[in-house]
């Protein structure tokens, strides 16, 4: 597992306290939006943020990667392998293993289908081909809400064989979902941002 010793400790935490200031200016600047919106969930909402503006976005996408990676590594259950829903986690688990790469720490990323495709050689998971049957996986994910998305991703992953030790998502905008995951699926959550980071900044 990654570590950080001596004078790097303060170097890292610098550099992560810059990245997620300009993160959550560039998702407050591409992702948010106050406004009345219905989410996929059904709830009304007073808000609305699509993460993957800024994913995809190329200072978006870096610092990411970054945090996010920075985040694993820091403290939490091991794994061999990060994965996410298809499609709003494809650009950030692509971030993870670019920034893994960088890091000399290298861990590949799979893409979490909602359901097995009807063509091709068909399945539910993208990129677990060297993935060995039974690894830890660490779950990504954009926005949770209720969390229905995320457990539906947890719950392919186990079917595929693989093991699922920890949820981390770039936004949780506080309506239930990390408890609901927490209970239901018996893994930690973690989040880099929260409904108040937007709500504060936005009113700025």
């Amino acid at each position: 597992m990654f570590q950080v010793t001596g004078n790097d400790v303060g170097e890292v935490s610098e550099t992560m306290s810059e990245d997620r200031q300009r993160l959550l200016s560039l998702l407050t600047e591409l992702s948010f939006e106050r406004r009345k919106v219905t989410l996929a969930s059904g709830r009304e909402s007073d808000f609305y943020i699509d993460v993957r503006n800024t994913a995809l976005h190329p200072e978006g996408n870096v610092r990411c990667g970054r945090l996010l990676w920075e985040r694993l590594m820091a403290s939490g259950p091991e794994f061999t392998a990060v994965a996410g829903p298809s499609i709003g986690a494809d650009p950030l688990i692509a971030a993870i293993a670019y920034t893994s790469w960088l890091a000399n720490q290298p861990v590949p990323a799979m893409m979490v289908r909602k359901e097995a495709k009807g063509h091709g050689v068909g399945g539910l998971i993208a990129g677990a081909r060297h993935i060995p049957e039974g690894s830890a996986v660490a779950v990504v994910e954009d926005v949770l809400t209720t969390g229905g998305s995320a457990l539906r991703c947890i719950e392919n992953i186990r079917r595929c064989g693989y093991n699922p030790v920890r949820l981390i998502v770039v936004v949780d905008r506080e309506d239930g979902g990390r408890e609901h995951v927490e209970t239901s699926a018996q893994i930690p959550v973690e989040a880099l941002f929260s409904r108040s980071d937007f709500i504060e900044e936005a009113s700025l």
